[in-house]
């Protein structure tokens, strides 16, 4: 669907624009309000009563469930590449936000999985609940918010497929996920929690994360991070490095990207293995450093290496990290052992980097997440060209 320039309106939100890089530093610009025509465009209530009956969905104890927490939004991708946002013609409204790519591509690939964030009551709010009712997530765990707007972001798409970011929200719903809103039964059936450090900039996001991650520790889940940084979002890089490292030795698991490794470690190598060591804590099971499509490379406490990706050609990078860590972690639900064995953490991994390297070939998020048959059937053109 192209949006085209009249086709919607931002009241009194605050518009970030950042390039996709650690080094990049806010900056703030008003976006003035202008006359609009009514959001009640859809039969709202009709939609609410589908949505209500969804948020019932039973999550059976048999399946291993990942619950993903955090933010759901609207991404707007041009639809030619290259150009500046002002030059871009049209843009495919997309659904994303990293926790919930993570939970439809879990979903996706034939795994169960659970949402827990806040969007607004709005057409928006709506359509991206009713989204992951058709791909099979759990959302009773999702919260409408009647006072703020669904999170916003522009894309732009560099000519190789990389990105610059362009966010709307002052604030925006996910932001303002209190913790007595958290559905405590669904966090405690988790057997991996999944989250990023989007949703620990503000309050009262920031405690009600902080509460869910606790809860879902002593329920015995493992925790999985993804700091996936957004450094515009943030009041300061040195707020975002001190945010992010802040539930840093809470985590069993983290995949962080080399841009990261540059940031947190305030510009060290991220090629360097002892570099990327440091960040390794006594309690962590698994670090994963995503290099594109060039693969990633895997730390545990007994053996490291490299697995190569699969060459493609992209279209657009939103949601590859996330499809890459929601293969990961549908392989590890279904047996957390596979993290001391070598192999098969690198078949599992390799299934990983098939996932984000299907998704960089579509535009947007979810989208553009794979099945498992498509990712099975990647893997064997691969190796029947090896």
């Amino acid at each position: 669907m192209a949006l085209h320039s009249g086709a919607v309106c931002f009241t009194g939100l605050r518009l970030y624009s950042c390039k996709n890089y650690p080094s990049c530093q806010p900056r703030g610009f008003k976006v003035s309000a202008f006359a609009c025509p009514s959001l009640r465009s859809s039969p709202r209530s009709i939609l609410k009563g589908k949505l209500a009956a969804s948020n019932d969905a039973v999550v059976s104890g048999d399946d291993p469930l990942v619950v993903c927490f955090g933010e759901m939004l609207i991404d707007f991708v041009p639809t030619v590449n290259g150009l500046s946002l002002a030059e871009s013609p049209a843009f495919k409204k997309a659904p994303g936000g990293a926790p919930a790519n993570v939970a439809v591509g879990i979903a996706r690939l034939g795994g169960s999985s659970a949402f827990i964030g806040k969007v607004g009551e709005d057409e928006f709010g709506y359509m991206l609940a009713e989204i992951l009712k058709e791909n099979n997530v759990n959302s009773s765990g999702m919260r409408f918010d009647p006072g703020a707007r669904t999170a916003l972001a522009f894309v732009t798409l560099r000519s190789d497929g990389e990105r610059e970011f362009m966010f709307y929200r002052n604030p925006s719903a996910d932001m303002l996920l209190h913790e007595s809103e958290l559905d405590l039964d669904l966090i405690t059936k988790a057997k991996i929690f999944h989250y990023g450090s989007i949703s620990l900039i503000t309050d009262p996001c920031r405690s009600a994360h902080i509460a869910a991650v606790k809860a879902a520790k002593e329920a015995g889940a493992v925790l999985s991070y993804d700091p996936n940084l957004r450094l515009p979002l943030w009041p300061s890089a040195d707020s975002a490095r001190e945010g992010i490292l802040s539930i840093w030795e809470t985590a069993d698991v983290i995949k962080i990207s080399e841009e990261e490794i540059s940031f947190l470690t305030k510009g060290e190598d991220p090629y360097d293995d002892a570099v990327v060591r440091k960040l390794y804590h006594p309690n962590l099971k698994l670090l994963l450093v995503t290099e594109g499509s060039e693969g990633c490379r895997y730390y545990t406490n007994n053996f490291s290496g490299r697995v190569k990706g699969l060459k493609v050609d992209a279209v657009d990078t939103t949601g590859a990290g996330d499809a890459f860590v929601a293969g990961l972690l549908s392989q590890l639900a279904s047996d957390l052992s596979l993290i001391q064995d070598e192999d098969r953490l690198r078949d599992s991994l390799r299934f990983a980097n098939a996932c984000g390297a299907i998704t960089v070939t579509e535009r947007g998020a979810i989208p553009a997440l794979p099945t498992k048959s498509a990712v099975l059937d990647a893997l064997l053109r691969t190796a029947s060209m090896v």
